[in-house]
């Protein structure tokens, strides 16, 4: 079983990476025998551009997608600038191949400065993964800086989608207030509307 999280953070050492680390913790104390991988995108802004901008692929960048697109449970976290993902995860994520992450259940994290841009995972980050054909998991985690000064509410935050990742992966049915979601969902293209429809309805109300 493999755990591939795709880290974005700018800087060495950045929020984002501290939150990408405490994640990849909780998840590997759910999920000891785990195969588990890091992805620090900022080196490989180069080969991202060069990928973008002429198609050619380097052995390590290579490397790097093939992970991601083996995993059976990705983390991407982000830093926010300007009220979206940055635009070194964005260009990870776009010279992924087409369908490479379907129906991977992806847990999302994003940090910031204020409260105010944890919004832009809804807004953003959510969109991107339903479009690559991922299953994001509706416990995704937003540190501002406010949050590292008191991080009990962020480490419960944490352990809670942990847990919700974990189960995912293994097979396990989560629970969520008053919707129980299966593992097993199939959230993949699908040619009409009943279709759709008909895997949403999986969803088991209790």
């Amino acid at each position: 079983m493999k755990i591939v999280a795709v880290s974005a953070g700018a800087a060495n050492p950045s929020s984002t990476r501290k939150l990408t680390d405490r994640v990849l913790a909780a998840v590997a104390e759910r999920l000891p025998n785990a195969e588990i991988r890091v992805i620090d995108v900022r080196e490989f802004g180069q080969d991202l551009l060069t990928a973008t901008t002429s198609g050619l692929r380097s052995d390590r960048l290579t490397a790097a997608l093939e992970a991601a697109a083996d995993a059976a449970g990705l983390i991407a976290v982000t830093p926010v600038f300007n009220g979206s993902y940055s635009g070194l995860f964005k260009l990870f994520f776009d010279v992924l191949d087409e369908g490479s992450l379907a129906n991977v259940p992806v847990l999302l994290g994003a940090t910031g400065g204020t409260a105010r841009h944890s919004l832009a995972i809804d807004q953003t980050m959510v969109p991107l993964f339903f479009y690559l054909r991922a299953r994001p998991l509706p416990w995704p985690i937003y540190a501002a800086t406010g949050d590292w000064a008191d991080p009990g509410s962020l480490d419960a935050r944490v352990r809670q989608a942990a847990d919700a990742l974990a189960a995912e992966v293994s097979g396990e049915r989560v629970e969520s207030g008053r919707v129980r979601l299966h593992p097993s969902h199939d959230f993949t293209l699908t040619s009409s509307l009943e279709e759709m429809l008909a895997n949403v309805g999986r969803a088991e109300t209790v």
